[in-house]
C-alpha cells in the first residue's frame, strides 16, 4: 500500500492541472479508490482532495507571479473561471492572486508528500480475521460530524438522549457477532475529512432476516471478511490509536484492503465512568 500511495502522489504531480480519477488510478495499481483515499487521509492527516488542491495552488503560485493572464492560469489548473481559481488560491495561501502578483507573497507551500513504512516491531497489534455472513445492525441512528480526536460531543448527546432502559432493550436484540451494544459508523466520507458527516448508530447486531422494530433504524451489512482489533486502556484514546495504527502499521503489512461498509466498535468491558474500556474495532476488508 505504501508503494501505491507514492505512485498516486507521482501521478498527481504528473497531472497537476488535470482532473484526477482516483478510482481509475487505484484500479490500475490493483486496489480501490475507497481504500486509497482512506489510507491516504489516515497517513497524511488530510483528505486526498485537499492535498491535490494544495499542490495545485503551490505550483500555480509561480505562474501567478509571472506574466500570464489569470484566466489562462486558472484554465491550466482545471478551473473554469478566475473567480473559482481565486477562491481556491486564497484558501491555500491566505492572500488573493492579485496581492501575490503585486507583492510576491505571502505564499504557503505544500511539499510533495512521500510515504515511508517505518518498522519498529516494539508492539504487536491484537487482531483476528474472520468471515461473517450477512447480518443486520439495528438501533438508533443520527447524522453527526466526524471528529478525529477526543470524545465526539454529538455522539455523546445522541446516546444521552436515549432512556436508560433503551440500552438494555438494544442489548437484548444482539443475537450474533459482534456481540453486545455497538457503536457503528456508516456512510463515512471516503476522504475521512474531519467535519464531514457520517451516520452513527447506537445498537446491536442480529441476523440478516431479523425483524426490525418500527421505532428503530437498520443498516444491512454484506457478507465478507472482517479484521477485528482488540484495544484496552484510556477511552477513547486507546480506540483512536487503534484507528491510526491500523492505517500506519497493519494494512501496509498485510495483504488486505478496506472494502465499503460500516466500521463497528463493540464495548466488551468498561469502567463505570467510561475513563477506560476494552473494545473490539471491526473493519470490513477484502484481499488485495
Amino acid at each position: 500500500m505504501i508503494e501505491n500511495l507514492n505512485r498516486l502522489v507521482d501521478e498527481i504531480e504528473r497531472r497537476i492541472g488535470d482532473e484526477i480519477d482516483v478510482d481509475a488510478l487505484a484500479a490500475s495499481m490493483g486496489t480501490t479508490g475507497y481504500h486509497a483515499r482512506r489510507m491516504f487521509s489516515s497517513l497524511a492527516g488530510m483528505p486526498l482532495s485537499e492535498y491535490v488542491r494544495r499542490r495545485r495552488m503551490t505550483v500555480a503560485a509561480s505562474d501567478v507571479i509571472g506574466d500570464d493572464d489569470l484566466l489562462t492560469i486558472a484554465t491550466r489548473f482545471g478551473y473554469g473561471s478566475v473567480e473559482a481559481f481565486g477562491r481556491a488560491f486564497r484558501s491555500v495561501h491566505g492572500a488573493s492572486h492579485g496581492d501575490v502578483r503585486r507583492d510576491g507573497g505571502p505564499l504557503r507551500t505544500q511539499p510533495t508528500l512521500r510515504f515511508r513504512l517505518t518498522v519498529e516491531g516494539s508492539a504487536a497489534m491484537d487482531a483476528r480475521i474472520i468471515e461473517r455472513p450477512a447480518f443486520r445492525l439495528v438501533g438508533h441512528a443520527a447524522r453527526v460530524p466526524l471528529i478525529h480526536e477526543g470524545i465526539n460531543p454529538h455522539i455523546q448527546q445522541h446516546i444521552a438522549s436515549l432512556p436508560v432502559e433503551e440500552h438494555g432493550r438494544l442489548k437484548a436484540l444482539s443475537t450474533t457477532e459482534p456481540r453486545g451494544l455497538l457503536q457503528v459508523s456508516a456512510d463515512v466520507d471516503p476522504d475521512y475529512a474531519e467535519g464531514s458527516e457520517l451516520t452513527y448508530l447506537h445498537g446491536a447486531a442480529c441476523g440478516a432476516d431479523a425483524d426490525v422494530p418500527a421505532d428503530l433504524d437498520a443498516i444491512d451489512v454484506d457478507a465478507g471478511a472482517w479484521v477485528v482489533f482488540r484495544t484496552s486502556g484510556p477511552h477513547p484514546a486507546a480506540l483512536q490509536e487503534a484507528y491510526a495504527s491500523s492505517a500506519a502499521d497493519w494494512f501496509p503489512s498485510n495483504p488486505w484492503r478496506l472494502r465499503e461498509g460500516p466500521s463497528i466498535v463493540a464495548i466488551l468491558d468498561r469502567a463505570e465512568d467510561f475513563s477506560t474500556a476494552t473494545c473490539e474495532l471491526w473493519f470490513p476488508i477484502e484481499r488485495e
